[in-house]
């Protein structure tokens, strides 16, 4: 497999082979500037960073990560460093990495392989990560360590000692290759963590998806409506944003536990095809395919946009979006127009990517403290487990209860909030099974 990526080898980037390859390390002043801005709005890690600059509990581990290189990811890659990690980098997304970021991140001596559309070269990306024989992975979407796992057997099973996975989609896959018997080492699902999902997949995702929508279109929302399929805790928070805008929202799920607290919550429930003929605005949220398919675009309203804000861009079927199309165009940045052989025109957003990172900036800095606060302290008890010689089941492993309640506290005493505390007396009225009327 060559060194050197096909674009690269055009002389279109800048690329030091073995240490990075990014757009224009000339951004990287830019970058400094945007990671700056993130590390004001991130306590928890900056308190973390200040404790274990001392200690260095990293040095002599290294870490591959596969994930959203944006300005807050670069926060948590400097405080790994700073505890003494060695890192090398790439996106889990062609179209969710900040140029100037990756950038900043070379200039400051990381191993990096990421730019911003890098399709078709994604995996070979992946591949330079892996070669400086990595103990530890950290992963958002699984392909990373689906990598490793298919393609480096030996590095799976007899040198890497643990990763860790920050989405819902790749806890799926994990969950689905440890069942088969195919997970090589132990990974924490930082994504179940309740300071990850119900905070990053909520309120992180329902505003960066609406901040996408209104970046690549500049539509009203308000009067809209707006069709959220799926009512998970990504798809409930970008419905709960989008109501609060003003839009008239629908939910289409297939549970339906998850459609009646959609509905009691104020929204309508109904089938996709139905939505398709009623809605202006249809964001998928479901880490599952084709859920936008031929038939609903057929159905649909002159003037419709449709995006996706899952991790893959399988939920909307642009071969068939392309197949009852004549013709399209990039009408604004992030907005393709395709004609419809009916006539209508449909307005597909950030090709079917993760359109909060593909068209705005991702998650605000506020929520990922807190889960890349759980990716920090959950790589750092695989290195104290690997020190002190505790062998981990191999399997996805949730985070303790303890860890979530240390960050959400830390970020609440950021924030100069106060708790109550029970009393003795309170904490034994607790536990006395004899109280009662």
């Amino acid at each position: 497999m060559s060194n050197t990526p096909p674009k690269a080898a055009k002389g279109n980037f800048s690329e030091v082979p073995g240490k990075y390859c990014v757009r224009d390390i000339n951004l990287a002043q830019e970058g400094n500037m945007l990671i700056d801005w993130a590390e004001s709005r991130m306590p928890v890690l900056a308190i973390l960073r200040e404790k274990y600059k001392k200690t260095k509990p990293f040095k002599g581990y290294k870490i591959a990560g596969c994930l959203h290189v944006t300005k807050e990811t670069a926060v948590l890659i400097r405080t790994f460093a700073d505890a003494g990690a060695e890192i090398s980098w790439s996106g889990c997304n062609p179209l969710s990495t900040n140029d100037a970021v990756a950038s900043a991140l070379a200039a400051d001596g990381i191993s990096i392989y990421a730019w911003y559309g890098n399709h078709e070269d994604f995996y070979w990306c992946i591949d330079r990560t892996i070669d400086f024989k990595p103990h530890l992975t950290l992963d958002d979407g699984c392909d990373l360590i689906n990598t490793v796992h298919e393609n480096y057997v030996d590095l799976a099973k007899n040198y890497i000692i643990g990763g860790t996975e920050e989405t819902t989609t790749g806890i799926h896959r994990l969950r689905s290759r440890s069942a088969a018997g195919n997970l090589f080492y132990p990974v924490y699902a930082v994504n179940d963590a309740e300071t990850k999902w119900d905070f990053d997949n909520v309120f992180g995702t329902g505003q960066s998806t609406l901040d996408g929508i209104l970046r690549a279109t500049s539509v009203l929302l308000a009067g809209k409506n707006v069709v959220v399929a799926g009512h998970g805790h990504c798809g409930s928070g970008v419905a709960l944003r989008a109501k609060g805008m003003g839009a008239n929202t629908i939910i289409t799920e297939v549970k339906a536990t998850a459609a009646l607290k959609a509905v009691l919550q104020g929204h309508e429930a109904m089938s996709m095809d139905e939505a398709a003929k009623v809605g202006d605005i249809f964001v998928t949220a479901t880490g599952v395919k084709d859920i936008l398919r031929k038939n609903h675009f057929e159905s649909m309203r002159d003037g419709a946009i449709i995006c996706n804000t899952g991790h893959y861009d399988a939920e909307i079927n642009i071969p068939e979006l392309e197949a009852v199309s004549k013709s399209v165009r990039t009408i604004r940045p992030n907005c393709e127009e395709y004609t419809l052989n009916n006539g209508n025109k449909i307005f597909l957003l950030a090709q079917g990517r993760l359109v909060n990172l593909a068209a705005a900036e991702g998650h605000p800095s506020e929520v990922m403290d807190m889960s890349f606060a759980n990716q920090f302290m959950s790589h750092l008890r695989l290195v104290e487990a690997h020190k002190s010689g505790e062998k981990l089941p191999i399997e996805v492993i949730d985070l303790p209860v303890e860890q979530d309640e240390f960050i959400a506290e830390t970020k609440l005493k950021s924030m100069n909030i106060c708790l109550d505390k029970l009393s003795a007396d309170q904490l034994s009225y607790i536990n006395d099974y004899n109280q009662g009327t």
